[in-house]
């Protein structure tokens, strides 16, 4: 059974298809990712300091100088990779937002330039018909072909018209 002759309240991931579309939905939809990342960030340092205070505070009778600290390294730095994941995972949805919506105004550019063309294209191939002048009532009336049209000896330059 194709995704067309499910109905819609049927389809799972009807809801994500019409956030994909808009691209308004989409980013309101990754911000509200974002804003979670964030919050889940923010807690995860806040445990971090917390957990490097107490490792490195736990002592062990007989311990030599720098064993406390040598022992919560691992912890620590289990923590900072995953706080590192998150700011990277953070600054991914923001660029998917942007990314999403430079897409959606690549489009409307593209359909504009391709109108655009196709009306150049139009001009080019069927120039609009210009009507000849009347000259019935007008005395000053040009002639169509300003250029060449003109004088056609060089003691007649005076008296060209100018194009």
């Amino acid at each position: 059974m194709s995704t067309e002759d499910k109905p819609f309240f049927d389809d799972p991931n009807a809801a994500l298809r019409e956030i994909a579309q808009n691209p308004a939905a989409n980013a309101h939809y990754l911000a509200d990712f974002h804003r979670v990342v964030l919050d889940m960030t923010a807690k995860l340092e806040i445990l971090q300091r917390e957990t490097r205070v107490h490792c490195r505070g736990t002592r062990v009778e007989g311990d030599k100088l720098g064993q406390a600290f040598l022992r919560s390294f691992p912890v620590e730095k289990a923590l900072n990779d995953v706080i590192k994941d998150l700011k990277s995972l953070a600054a991914g949805l923001e660029k998917s937002a942007h990314k999403r919506h430079a897409h959606d105004e690549k489009v409307k550019e593209v359909k504009k330039q391709r109108k655009e063309k196709a009306l150049l294209k139009e001009r080019k191939n069927n120039p609009p018909l210009q009507a000849a002048p009347d000259n019935s009532g007008q005395q000053g009336a040009q002639s169509p072909n300003m250029g060449y049209g003109g004088p056609t000896s060089i003691y007649n330059l005076d008296r060209r018209e100018s194009a």
